[in-house]
């Protein structure tokens, strides 16, 4: 797990399935070569798996085994331990909206009651959602804690901010009720949410 460029496969993957071509555009600096053969790599630890999509795509995606899922605990302790040393994003860092997922989790958890098991993310670079339930596993897809990038399908709640409050809140830097009162979050009732990512989807197909 030491070698360069495991854990932020992990972290990518935890999100569910994904192309090569996906993999090497979300994370920046990482050569073709060096992707190829960590993912070679972690097939044979059986970490990760790699299965074709169906007609007519016919392209293959990787995959995390339940044993690749069970590192999400250890992706959040080491995302909260690192986040004290982040400084403000300079003009040349790389960014991607569900890169907040993991610290997410726990933050958004000691927010909300247990009815709420999907939250929408909603930010200027995008949208994801995270899955607070489950049983501790990771994976989000298959029941247990976790994120996916895009839109949920029904969340319990959806948020609405900007990249700079996202990141205090996973950082620990401001709570959810804070950046709530002061409007910098939006929150959007479950029914409304719904509703949002149904006109979405259908506006797009």
């Amino acid at each position: 797990m030491g070698d360069r460029w495991t854990l932020l496969i992990v972290r990518e993957l935890l999100g569910g399935s994904r192309r090569y071509t996906d993999l090497h555009a979300d994370l920046p600096g990482v050569s073709t070569d060096m992707l190829a053969s960590r993912l070679k790599d972690m097939e044979r630890d059986g970490l990760v798996t790699r299965r074709r999509l169906a007609p007519p795509t016919a392209a293959f995606v990787y995959e995390l085994t339940p044993r690749g899922r069970a590192l999400l605990p250890a992706l959040t302790a080491l995302a909260d331990w690192g986040a004290p040393a982040l400084d403000e994003k300079r003009p040349t860092d790389a960014v991607r909206a569900h890169w907040f997922a993991l610290p997410l989790v726990t933050r958004l958890a000691r927010h909300f009651p247990e009815d709420v098991d999907v939250v929408g993310i909603a930010l200027d670079e995008g949208e994801f959602h995270v899955v607070l339930g489950g049983d501790g596993t990771g994976g989000g897809a298959d029941g247990g804690p976790g994120y996916a990038d895009g839109p949920a399908e029904r969340p319990d709640v959806l948020l609405r901010t900007d990249t700079a409050t996202c990141a205090e809140i996973a950082y620990d830097r401001l709570s959810l009720a804070q950046g709530i009162e002061s409007g910098r979050i939006v929150v959007t009732p479950p029914e409304t949410a719904g509703r949002r990512q149904r006109h979405t989807r259908t506006a797009t197909a």
